[in-house]
């Protein structure tokens, strides 16, 4: 428990870390790592996520202990710092993860149309590579047939929504298979 002397102490480490105090602001990242490492373990229920997580949070800090309003206590403004950097992360393992799924699935589809000896257009390749949002239009337009008012409906998009991503798409698709040549 921090007491009351404790707490005038702080308040000035952190007036000189404001201020610039190299000295000032490693005291209060020093005196404030095992509650942060604690919470972020917590958090993350990951020995190795937590230690990064604390270790970004204390650069992030040290990048902006100029910005620090003195609004709330430091410790507060460190676990912000560190719930940010988290959800930022586990945004960033959705991501990659949405990636990795999407890439084995076109590896399936590769292995299959190997196995039955069929042609594997460089098209495709690309064609794997664009967003769904991108990639589904393209395919019902021009592979398929359909119209323009027909994928928007299906999409629930406007009509102009998927001109302009099947335009998009096109100029993508168009790019990237002549760089491959």
């Amino acid at each position: 428990m921090i007491g009351m002397e404790q707490l005038g102490d702080e308040a000035q480490l952190v007036k000189r870390a404001v201020r610039g105090d190299d000295h000032a602001l490693s005291t209060l990242l020093r005196s404030h790592y095992t509650l942060l490492y604690r919470y972020m373990l917590k958090v993350t229920m990951n020995k190795a996520m937590a230690e990064d997580l604390v270790q970004d949070t204390m650069l992030k800090a040290i990048e902006k202990i100029g910005t620090f309003r003195k609004q709330s206590k430091f410790s507060t403004w460190l676990i912000s710092i560190a719930t940010r950097r988290y959800i930022d992360e586990m945004r960033k393992q959705q991501r990659e993860q949405k990636w990795q799924t999407q890439e084995q699935a076109l590896q399936s589809i590769r292995f299959h149309a190997a196995m039955q000896q069929q042609e594997w257009p460089d098209a495709l390749d690309v064609l794997g590579a664009l967003s769904y949002e991108i990639r589904v239009p393209i395919l019902l337009k021009y592979y398929y047939g359909y119209a323009y008012e027909e994928i928007a409906s299906w999409l629930d998009i406007p009509v102009g929504t998927v001109k302009s991503r099947l335009h998009n798409g096109l100029k993508q698709l168009r790019k990237e298979l002549n760089e491959d040549e």
